[in-house]
């Protein structure tokens, strides 16, 4: 057991028996057994109204689908975050959100823990995010039935940066985004396979020349598949 306090994460859903799911498994699941980070879900009805706990509303000004009423929303933060002085960062999942990047993962991964808020419906009475200032992401340029999926993508991608999660600590030094660039490929045994070999340089022993092929390589994919990327690295102070 890890002596360290372990990085918190509580989840605020209508559906708690989604977590931990594959957070369960693997890397997060072995730290999680470790005490390395820890998982809370919780479940938002429980701050409903009335006798069926009604979470939601009509939206005003009318259109299709329920909004996920301030009021419910608002209790349930206070009942976790308040009521025990927390400082940890208020997350809601939504697809307007701010793009959840590596810089962000990295934040959010060196603090204490994350409270995420998961979205349902058409969304949350926008009062709400304003008045706790509230932190929006989106995991893409998509829609998903709820926050539980992002919630889950999120919590991946912090865990695995924790100190003692991943058995090497260089392996997330030399990942996709980690210096602005997407990864080079990476190729084992055998080394003939059907007809294509792996690159010579490569099985040369010369760590320079296999360290220069790679960031060559990790520059020209970068450029084709992602030139966004590419011209904030190229700009980037050096």
């Amino acid at each position: 057991m890890t002596l360290m306090s372990p990085w918190r994460a509580t989840i605020i859903t209508l559906y708690p028996e989604m977590f931990p799911g594959p957070l369960g498994h693997s890397l997060a699941g072995r730290a999680m057994e470790q005490g390395i980070w820890s998982l809370e879900a919780r479940q938002l009805r429980e701050h409903g109204l009335g006798r069926h706990r009604a979470v939601d509303d009509t939206p005003f000004g009318g259109g299709a689908g329920m909004v996920l009423r301030a009021d419910v929303v608002d209790a349930a933060l206070a009942d976790c975050v308040d009521a025990k002085g927390d400082d940890r960062p208020v997350v809601v999942l939504t697809p307007r959100g701010a793009p959840l990047d590596q810089a962000t993962v990295r934040r959010l991964a060196a603090g204490p823990g994350v409270v995420l808020l998961c979205g349902r419906f058409e969304g949350i009475d926008q009062r709400v995010i304003e008045a706790r200032q509230l932190t929006e992401i989106s995991i893409g340029d998509y829609i998903l039935s709820g926050g539980e999926t992002a919630a889950l993508v999120l919590l991946d991608a912090c865990v695995r940066l924790l100190p003692g999660v991943m058995g090497k600590e260089e392996s997330g030094e030399e990942e996709s985004f980690s210096h602005g660039l997407l990864e080079y490929p990476h190729y084992t045994r055998p080394a003939e396979w059907q007809g294509h070999s792996v690159p010579d340089v490569l099985l040369s022993g010369n760590h320079a020349a296999i360290a220069a092929w790679r960031l060559a390589k990790s520059q020209e994919i970068t450029r084709a598949r992602r030139p966004d990327l590419w011209a904030r690295h190229v700009t980037a102070p050096v």
